[in-house]
């Protein structure tokens, strides 16, 4: 599912993919508890949400289910990255992080593994 998410929007589901379905109220507190929204700060977060595609409301009480995965949205921004900085090259992109210079030996041998994988 291709669908753009700000940082805010990213907080409402990041709630979700780790707490499982809330109701509004349920999200509303805590992210008031997390970073200082008020309640209709998240409504209005939330009913975007909706609109995208990416939470359905159940009933009863303004239930929220999270539609689309963390993985979707990980993947979707990635592809959208790679398409904006580096050309469409994952090529390119691969080559930019590898010369970071900060990787651990533990990070590199896994993408190692990662790559033979692949093949």
């Amino acid at each position: 599912m291709k669908v753009k998410l700000f940082d805010s929007e990213l907080k409402v589901m990041e709630t979700l993919w780790k707490q499982g379905n809330l109701t509004a109220g349920q999200i509303a507190k805590i992210l008031s508890q997390e970073i200082g929204w008020n309640r209709n700060t998240t409504y209005t977060v939330i009913k975007k949400c909706i609109e995208k595609g990416a939470i359905e409301r159940l009933e009863p009480k303004f239930t929220c289910r999270a539609v689309i995965t963390k993985e979707e949205v990980q993947s979707y921004e990635t592809n959208e990255l790679i398409e904006r900085m580096f050309d469409g090259s994952k090529q390119k992109f691969f080559a930019a992080l590898l010369s970071d210079k900060t990787m651990k030996a533990e990070e590199l041998k896994q993408l190692r593994d990662m790559i033979n994988e692949m093949e």
